[in-house]
């Protein structure tokens, strides 16, 4: 699904024009964006969480040379997916769900 697809899903399914969909999932992105950009996280119960994590200076290779380059420390947005999204993926009686629980067990 790309921006325009979810923009029509938005408006259809919150009785919204598009024009007012774009909006609100561009005011939601740069909510993201801001909270992240300062340092917080955003929370979602349900959906997930969206971090922020330091990654720390390592070294690598350049691909055509096979030269070793360090490359910088950066920060690095993650997405943890909350217990309700799991679940829509994952639904309980699923192979997998049954296969781990037989793995504990």
């Amino acid at each position: 699904m790309n921006k325009a697809e979810l923009i029509d899903f938005i408006a259809k399914h919150a009785d919204l024009t598009k024009a007012d969909a774009n909006r609100s999932l561009d005011a939601f992105v740069g909510a993201v964006t801001h909270a992240l950009s300062v340092g917080d996280s955003v929370t979602l119960i349900g959906f997930g969480t969206f971090d922020v994590t330091d990654r720390q200076e390592r070294e690598g290779r350049n691909p055509r040379t096979g030269e070793p380059i360090m490359i910088a420390a950066s920060k690095v947005a993650k997405f943890k997916p909350g217990k309700a999204l799991r679940e829509a993926l994952n639904p309980v009686g699923s192979p997998k769900k049954a296969a781990a629980k037989k793995a504990k067990k």
